[in-house]
């Protein structure tokens, strides 16, 4: 990756709906060249996906919770796995190393579907411990990672 890539990965973070006129125009390299460059940061996984961040407030989740939990045995880990999967408010989830195992951010509407989710999550074989922090405000929000 050079710093024409560079380039071009920067202004699609900016707007991923920006045309292959404008990059080319921006970037001084011939529409071809833009597409072709964009192929192969696609191909080679650099680009992993195009998508549309949507405001949670303006779609009705207007709570964020960050999830803690333990397990009493690491085998459970796999149904759990499922379980995460099945549930759009939980936005992320990760295996940590520390006092916990995994890590959850969810999005959710209120504090009720945060109650009963948090119930579902209680409810899981061989969950031993939550810790729940509810964010009062978000500072900052990549959603992907920067170039440099």
């Amino acid at each position: 990756m050079d710093d024409i890539d560079k380039k071009i990965l920067k202004r699609l973070q900016e707007n991923a709906r920006v045309t292959i006129s404008v990059l080319s125009s921006e970037i001084s390299l011939s529409m071809p060249a833009i597409s072709e460059r964009l192929k192969k940061l696609e191909a080679s996984g650099v680009i992993k996906q195009y998508t549309a961040i949507l405001n949670p407030e303006l779609v009705d989740k207007q709570l964020m919770a960050l999830v803690y939990l333990s397990f009493d045995n690491p085998s459970h880990g796999d149904s759990f796995k499922n379980f995460v999967v099945g549930e759009s408010d939980i936005k992320e989830c990760f295996y940590i190393t520390g006092d916990f195992d995994y890590s959850l951010k969810i999005i959710t509407q209120n504090t009720t579907t945060l109650e009963n989710l948090l119930t579902r999550i209680k409810e899981q074989t061989g969950v031993i411990k939550t810790q729940t922090i509810v964010v009062l405000s978000s500072i900052i929000d990549r959603p992907s990672v920067t170039i440099e």
